[in-house]
C-alpha cells in the first residue's frame, strides 16, 4: 500500500487515541504550530513512520500537561519524498504558512545542506538530526542538532574499535553524501590520533544495488576491521549481506545507521556481532528507557534514532517556548541555546553556541538481532 501524508498522520492518530489527535478543526489562533519535514513516501518512509511517532508522543505528553504558553501544539506536516529536491519543496511549502513559529527538520544531512538557505532565509528555528559537523558551523544560527555530530561518532568508532577490540588497520565505507563524506573525515582524523590507519576508503552512491566492487576492495585490503557511515536502511543491508555471502567477517563498527530497525529488519543475521554508535540506546538511561515503553505501547518495532530524536525536539522545542514567553524566533532560539542539563531519551542536552546540544555517543553490540547497550562515552572538549 503507498503511504499518503493523510493516511500516516490519521493511522498514528488513531495508534494513540487521544482527545489531543481526535480534534480535527480548530481556529488558527488556537493552537502553536510547529512545522516537520519528513519522509512520507521513497525509501525512506519507514523512518519518516518511526520519526512522527515519536514527535507525536512528545506532542502528546506537551498537551496533557498544558500545552505551550496556555495552548495546544499542533504538527503540521509535509513530505520530502526522501529526496533533497523533494525537502526543499517540502521546507518552502510550510515556511510559507506565517503562523508556524519552528520547525522539525530532516535526520539527514544532505537534506539539511539543500534546505539550508531557505533556513536562513525563513529566520525560524529549524531543530534537525542530521550529524554532518558542518551543519552548525557554517553561520546558519537557526540550524539547532538534536543528535550527537559526527566529530564524536568518529572519535568513538576509533576508540572502540583500536583501543577495546585492538584492531588499528581500517576499511572505510561510506555513502558519497554530505553525511558519508563527513564521517570519512571525523573517522580519519580520529584514528590518526588514536594510533590506527585507513588501509582503504570506499564511498559509495546512494540507492546502490550491488556492493560486490566494495566488498571485494575491502576483503583484498589487508585491513582487520570496517568503519561504516551509511545513510539509507537499505544500502546497509545490501553491503551486509554480500559481505557475509564473500566470506568477509572482519569486525565491524558503524554509525548509528546499522543498528536502525529497518537496516536490523533488512540485513537479518548479517549484521549479527556488529558494533555500533548509538545516539538512542533504551538502556543507556531512565529516560531513555521510559521513552523506550512509551514508543512501545503505540508501535510494533523497537524505538531508535529515527523517533528519539524528534520526541526530544519537541520537549525542549516546547520548554525553551514556555521559557521565552513569546513565539519570537530569536526569543526561541536563545531559549534553546540556554538550555542545560535538559534529559532527554538521546542523552544530557548542554547546548552550546553553535546549536550542539549532545556530545558523546553509546557503543552497542548487536546480539543475534538484540541491540545491547555496552557503555557512554561523553566528550567535555
Amino acid at each position: 500500500m503507498r503511504l499518503t501524508r493523510r493516511s500516516v498522520n490519521l493511522g498514528l492518530a488513531a495508534s494513540l487515541a487521544t482527545p489531543t489527535f481526535s480534534r480535527v478543526a480548530r481556529a488558527a489562533d488556537e493552537t502553536v504550530k510547529i512545522g516537520m519535514v519528513l519522509p512520507v513516501t521513497g525509501p525512506a518512509a519507514d523512518s519518516g513512520r518511526y520519526a512522527l511517532t515519536g514527535a507525536k508522543i512528545a506532542l502528546d505528553r506537551v498537551n496533557k500537561s498544558g500545552g505551550v504558553l496556555g495552548k495546544q501544539v499542533e504538527l503540521v506536516t509535509e513530505d520530502d519524498q526522501t529526496t533533497n529536491p523533494g525537502a526543499v519543496l517540502a521546507f518552502s511549502k510550510l515556511a510559507a504558512q506565517p503562523d508556524i513559529v519552528a520547525f522539525l527538520g530532516s535526520i539527514r544531512s544532505t537534506q539539511n545542506h539543500a534546505m539550508a538557505a531557505d533556513i536562513l532565509n525563513t529566520g525560524k528555528p529549524v531543530c534537525f538530526g542530521g550529524t554532518d559537523p558542518a551543519l552548525t558551523k557554517m553561520g546558519n544560527p537557526w540550524l539547532i542538532r538534536f543528535r550527537p555530530n559526527d566529530s564524536y561518532s568518529g572519535r568513538v568508532i576509533a576508540s572502540y574499535g583500536v583501543e577495546t577490540l585492538g584492531k588499528k588497520n581500517w576499511a572505510i565505507v561510506h555513502s558519497t553524501d554530505a553525511f558519508g563524506t563527513g564521517g570519512l573525515k571525523a573517522l580519519s582524523a580520529a584514528l590518526d590520533k588514536a594510533g590506527g590507519k585507513v588501509a582503504i576508503d570506499q564511498g559509495y552512491p546512494n540507492q546502490s544495488q550491488d556492493f560486490t566492487p566494495v566488498v571485494l576492495a575491502v576483503k583484498s585490503s589487508g585491513a582487520d576491521i570496517i568503519g561504516s557511515y551509511f545513510t539509507f536502511d537499505n544500502d546497509l543491508a545490501i553491503f551486509a549481506r554480500q559481505l557475509r555471502q564473500l566470506g568477509v567477517t572482519l569486525p565491524w563498527v558503524g554509525s548509528p545507521s546499522i543498528i536502525d530497525v529497518g537496516a536490523m529488519k533488512l540485513a537479518g543475521q548479517a549484521l549479527w556481532g556488529s558494533y555500533g554508535v548509538a545516539d538512542f540506546a533504551a538502556d543507556s538511561s531512565p529516560e531513555a528507557k521510559e521513552f523506550a515503553t512509551l514508543y512501545a505501547a503505540v508501535a510494533n518495532v523497537p524505538a531508535d534514532n529515527y523517533s528519539s530524536w524528534t520526541y526530544d525536539a519537541i520537549g525542549v522545542l516546547s520548554a525553551a517556548i514556555n521559557k521565552a514567553g513569546s513565539t519570537d524566533p530569536e526569543k526561541i532560539r536563545a531559549a534553546m541555546l540556554s538550555t542545560k542539563g535538559y534529559k532527554g531519551a538521546e542523552g544530557e542536552y548542554n547546548f552550546d553556541q553553535f546549536g550542539d546540544g549532545l556530545h558523546g555517543y553509546n557503543i552497542v553490540r548487536n546480539e543475534k538481532g538484540a541491540v545491547v547497550f555496552d557503555k557512554h562515552i561523553e566528550f567535555t572538549d
